[in-house]
């Protein structure tokens, strides 16, 4: 039996907004946005390279705790390729992202961490 990864599933306060920055930002595809009988709004999106990243609203028996981008056990990030790390960085800190550290120098490959909308840790990577 095979496991691939199905999904992201990010949580937000306003999940709208969090989609529209990650379409923005990353040329993700809204796929639908539809308010679930659990009372959270619920925004499916696909990145370019296919993967579904699902961002939803608490439920309305639900507060969410706050997040945090910075290091720490258990989902730290996920990265993303970058062409170009610079304008990458610029592009994004113009949208609202706040660079955490890097670039970065690791031989071949070059970093850096970014915290996006609601307290999101990314990765950004320049092969």
């Amino acid at each position: 039996m095979s496991f691939a990864i199905n999904h992201i599933h990010l949580k937000s306060n306003n999940p709208r907004e969090c989609a529209d920055w990650w379409v923005k930002a990353f040329n993700f595809k809204i796929l639908s946005d539809v308010m679930r009988d659990s009372g959270d709004q619920f925004v499916a999106c696909e990145s370019e390279n296919g993967m579904t990243v699902n961002i939803s609203g608490p439920q309305s028996t639900q507060t969410l705790a706050d997040g945090s981008a910075g290091v720490r056990e258990g989902l730290e990030h996920f990265g993303l390729d970058s062409e170009n790390l610079e304008s990458d960085i610029a592009r994004l800190t113009d949208l609202g992202a706040e660079l955490l550290d890097g670039p970065i120098e690791m031989g071949a490959i070059r970093i850096c961490f970014l915290r996006a909308p609601d307290n999101v840790r990314i990765e950004l990577i320049q092969r």
